[in-house]
């Protein structure tokens, strides 16, 4: 699963040389569910940054306590709850790492996966929109994730999707074909991520110590093909 994200200041620009940027990116070294997130969808034909609340809202949902701040690659589709969103509208988070607890016999031992070069992460969403009145509205957002791969499997059995770069305009493109889209939700190739053990204090997710996210022992990487 995805309950923690790790967002430093990430050079956006470089990234996605046409985004759109009208105001600050949020950033945190502890990020957990039920707060606002920065997001790139597509307004007007041309990525652009804003924010949502983790945690879909659909107009319909009665208790926020049930909204989910993730959604299964292989359901999505077919779930009430996410399919429309996914049809039409999808969205990428900005991050550098994700959190995940690999289970161990006496207390659980905090991870911190990234890529392994330390460079900043696409991940795949989903957004809605709800109306509370003529003018004003509320949006929301969840990750999606996909099964972790082989070498991150141990730590834990699911991750956010990645998209790459160069396939983040056809994943918010609502004119994408479902089957190009499924495509690109697969785990990432092993030797794109890689993972080191971080501090307990991470587990309080009031805990926004620069701390949290800095390794403890060394990498968990796959070397790169030559």
């Amino acid at each position: 699963m995805a309950g923690r994200l790790y967002i430093p200041p990430l050079d956006l620009a470089r990234l996605m040389p046409d985004l759109g940027m009208d105001e600050t990116p949020i950033t945190g070294v502890n990020l957990a569910p039920r707060r606002p997130l920065s997001m790139i969808r597509l307004e007007a034909g041309r990525p652009r940054l804003g924010q949502a609340f983790w945690g879909l809202t659909p107009p319909w949902l009665d208790v926020l306590d049930h909204a989910p701040h993730c959604a299964r690659a292989e359901s999505i589709a077919s779930r009430p709850m996410f399919r429309e969103a996914f049809a039409a509208r999808r969205c990428l988070v900005p991050a550098a790492g994700v959190y995940v607890w690999k289970p161990q016999p006496r207390a659980k031992q905090p991870f911190l996966v990234t890529r392994a070069d330390r460079g900043p992460l696409l991940l795949a969403g989903l957004w809605c929109r709800f109306h509370t009145d003529l003018t004003a509205f509320h949006d929301s957002l969840a990750l999606i994730t996909v099964p972790a791969n082989d070498l991150l499997s141990p730590l834990t059995d699911r991750l956010p999707a990645v998209i790459p770069p160069a396939k983040a305009g056809q994943w918010l493109d609502p004119a994408t074909p479902p089957a190009t889209l499924h495509a690109l939700l697969a785990p990432a190739p092993g030797e794109l991520l890689g993972a080191f053990p971080v501090s307990r204090r991470v587990n309080d997710p009031g805990c926004q110590e620069a701390a949290c996210a800095h390794p403890v022992g060394p990498m968990l990487r796959r070397p790169s093909k030559e």
